[in-house]
């Protein structure tokens, strides 16, 4: 079913108020009147004519104000879209160039230096990968919020055991937290079923775990927890890591924006990781929310109903 336009619902809402009111003053004019009485007075039929026309009078202006208001809201809408989309188109040139850079600038190298060793290509060659790999995770990235902008209707919801993807991504994941010295503790009840994507779901819990891998810090710990509501699980995702400035906080689910971007550019992330997680959470029917404090770490809170999608 169609949304009603807001100059619409202006006008119904304006129209029903108006035409309640004349009926009610129309028929209980007199107090004498009884329900569904004919009209005595050529008076009375001469209020209900001109009451008749008022209404039309003004039904007509109100449409032509809605139409009007609905023109306008979508010139902005579609002004705000058009922003939005040279910002993004801008980023995601931007961040393609630095990894389409080093590829050619490495092939090059390696095709038109004379005399050049087979342990320097070895070493341009293995930058190369860096950079593609690079640049497949950020098409990657790219893929899945155009999916959940434009494509959400075609996402298949299934029964999904949350439990296990997280499983999944501990197990996945145990060399780097080993490699950082750091500790993940899974604070998961078993079975946790919801109905959703698998793929989104799955994004949520890396790109969370890979976040806290890349900005909690060498020796930190992670934790992840859960408690099941009526029709909603509600996680909290915390480190005891260095935190994020007050500042940041409002824009840190914004696309490609980065506390730091020179360091955030060495770990190799794409700028996307949190947006995913935000889009693929109210898209499941959630909300998440940020805490976060210098010196004593960072928490995601956010839910995920049961039974999501259509």
């Amino acid at each position: 079913m169609k949304k009603m336009s807001e100059g619409k619902k202006m006008f119904v809402s304006v129209m029903t108020i108006f035409v309640v009111y004349a009926v009610v003053f129309i028929l209980f004019e007199d107090y004498d009147r009884k329900w569904f009485e004919p009209f005595n007075e050529i008076s009375d039929w001469h209020l209900l004519l001109f009451s008749v026309v008022v209404m039309g009078g003004l039904g007509l202006l109100l449409y032509r104000y809605a139409h009007r208001m609905d023109e306008r809201i979508n010139r902005e809408q579609a002004t705000k879209e058009n922003l939005m989309r040279r910002e993004l188109t801008q980023n995601i040139a931007h961040e393609l160039k630095t990894p389409v850079a080093s590829i050619l600038g490495y092939t090059e190298t390696i095709l038109h230096t004379p005399g050049i060793t087979a342990e320097q290509q070895r070493v341009f060659t293995e930058r190369t990968l860096k950079q593609a790999q690079r640049l497949t995770s950020l098409l990657t990235d790219i893929s899945t919020l155009n999916r959940m902008d434009y494509a959400a209707d075609l996402l298949v919801m299934e029964r999904v055991d949350v439990s296990d993807i997280v499983n999944e991504i501990a197990d996945e994941t145990a060399h780097a937290f080993h490699q950082r010295q750091m500790t993940f503790s899974n604070c998961l009840p078993s079975d946790i079923i919801v109905i959703g994507n698998e793929q989104l779901l799955y994004s949520i819990f890396r790109n969370l775990i890979d976040n806290a891998l890349a900005y909690a810090g060498e020796g930190s710990t992670v934790r992840l927890t859960a408690d099941e509501a009526k029709s909603r699980w509600n996680f909290t995702f915390s480190d005891n890591g260095p935190g994020i400035a007050s500042q940041h906080l409002p824009r840190i689910f914004e696309r490609f924006f980065r506390v730091d971007k020179s360091r955030s550019r060495q770990i190799g992330g794409t700028g996307l990781g949190l947006a995913i997680v935000k889009n693929a959470v109210l898209l499941h029917g959630g909300t998440i929310a940020i805490r976060s404090q210098l010196g004593k770490g960072t928490s995601f809170d956010f839910s995920i109903l049961k039974k999501s999608g259509k």
